[in-house]
């Protein structure tokens, strides 16, 4: 979608002020979407969806109103972030009530909070739905709890996509955290991470798991060490959205397993 397509959206024309709702669509699975998200996706009259929102999500839009995708892959943005704030600011003061649609949550990597800043300068009205992040969304579906007693005592959330490209990080403190350690966007720094940890002090055969589109019917998991992850990615040629899970709690994946039970169960009532 071109900025020029983009800015032929709908508008009211009116003297009132529409609101802005910066909304979480979870991380795939439509059952995953809270009732006040889809409230306001029923209720908007402009629908502004990012690339992490599932074709299944996407499906529950109501075909009257009109959606417009704003996502953003790597290296490839289809309309910049200073543009789209001023666009949703403009359409906003034109009397129209958006729907921000975000994978995960707004407020966890997914600069909901940089886009309220903006919106709040121009005296927009914003209210903020939280959804069901990524760390917590696709670690329960593949059965890896972000926090288990004698294991993990807390969990820490990592991007690993940062502004100048490099991952600056204070390794030698999340090397010896003894939290479950979430990596976003870090497959294309998978080799890096890994290598980090292990020389700031994090045993090498500490469990890690990889998540490929978690909670989707496209999930992909694979567990190993944090040694061995980048050899997994490369052999099983995952691709993004991919999370990077590190810690003893992913020991428990196979016990804790449970979407391959309930597929067999819905199997068996099909042929029942």
């Amino acid at each position: 979608m071109t900025v020029e397509l983009i800015t032929k959206a709908q508008s009211k024309n009116n003297n009132t002020l529409g609101q802005v709702a910066l909304v979480g669509a979870g991380p795939g699975d439509p059952e995953l979407l809270t009732l006040k998200a889809l409230k306001a996706i029923e209720n908007a009259d402009l629908i502004l969806f990012d690339n992490l929102v599932s074709h299944e999500i996407r499906a529950l839009f109501p075909t009257h109103t009109n959606a417009i995708y704003v996502g953003k892959k790597k290296a490839d943005h289809c309309i910049p972030q200073d543009q789209l704030n001023l666009f949703m600011v403009d359409k906003a003061k034109q009397g129209l009530n958006i729907c921000r649609l975000k994978g995960g949550d707004p407020f966890v990597f997914g600069r909901g909070s940089e886009e309220q800043l903006v919106l709040h300068a121009h005296d927009i009205k914003t209210i903020v739905v939280p959804g069901v992040t990524a760390a917590s969304g696709c670690t329960a579906y593949a059965g890896i709890p972000l926090t288990h007693r004698g294991l993990s005592t807390g969990c820490t959330f990592i991007t690993g996509h940062l502004k100048n490209g490099q991952l600056d990080l204070n390794w030698s403190q999340l090397a010896h955290l003894e939290h479950t350690l979430v990596f976003y966007m870090g497959l294309g720094k998978l080799a890096e991470i890994s290598a980090q940890l292990i020389s700031h002090g994090l045993a090498s055969d500490t469990p890690a798991a990889l998540i490929e589109n978690g909670s989707t019917p496209q999930q992909r998991e694979f567990v190993g060490t944090v040694a061995t992850l980048p050899a997994l990615a490369i052999e099983h040629q995952l691709q993004s959205p991919s999370l990077i899970v590190i810690g003893k709690v992913v020991s428990l994946a196979e016990q804790l397993s449970w979407r391959d039970l309930e597929q067999a169960a819905k199997n068996q009532e099909l042929s029942a």
